[in-house]
């Protein structure tokens, strides 16, 4: 009868440890959990000393568009520095590229635009360069592309010969 009661007990005391230490498992479990979805980790530009610039794009594909269509884009970009960022110059690869420079410097983490338009007047397919001089440590000379098709125009209609009558 002794051994029945102590094996009973052995197993009511088995069951119960085996059962805190799942519950102390699932807690830690879920706390990790919680804890990796509580603080996603955000995506920072890293910052440098000096000046810098990030593009969000730097290539602007305009597709396919048709002939004399509106060829203004905009490259957007950041400086991702300490110091403001003075944007000395921007040069088309050609004349039918017009880019346009920001006048005043680009505060650190605030972001700036430098504006381009091709001349869509030509038809066919066109890659062009952007080259952009600035004080940005490390990139003082940055180079952007655009790309893209200009459609031909879609051939008129030419009116049907008047039929004479024989």
């Amino acid at each position: 009868m002794k051994k029945i009661l102590l094996l009973a007990t052995l197993a009511i005391f088995s069951v119960t440890s085996v059962t805190a230490q799942t519950k102390t498992k699932t807690k830690k479990a879920t706390k990790t959990v919680a804890a990796k979805v509580e603080a996603p980790k955000t995506a920072k530009t890293p910052a440098i000393e000096g000046a810098g610039m990030v593009f969000e794009n730097e290539t602007i594909d305009y597709g396919t568009i048709p002939h004399n269509a509106d060829g203004k884009r905009e490259f957007v970009f950041t400086n991702n520095g300490n110091k403001p960022l003075v944007i000395e110059s921007t040069q088309g690869s050609c004349g039918c590229t017009v880019p346009t420079t920001p006048k005043d410097p680009i505060a650190p983490g605030a972001k700036g635009v430098i504006g381009v338009k091709y001349a869509t007047d030509r038809v066919g397919p066109f890659t062009k360069t952007v080259t952009i001089k600035s004080n940005a440590v490390g990139q003082e000379s940055k180079v952007v592309t655009i790309k893209g098709t200009i459609l031909p125009d879609a051939p008129a209609a030419t009116p049907a010969a008047p039929q004479t009558k024989s």
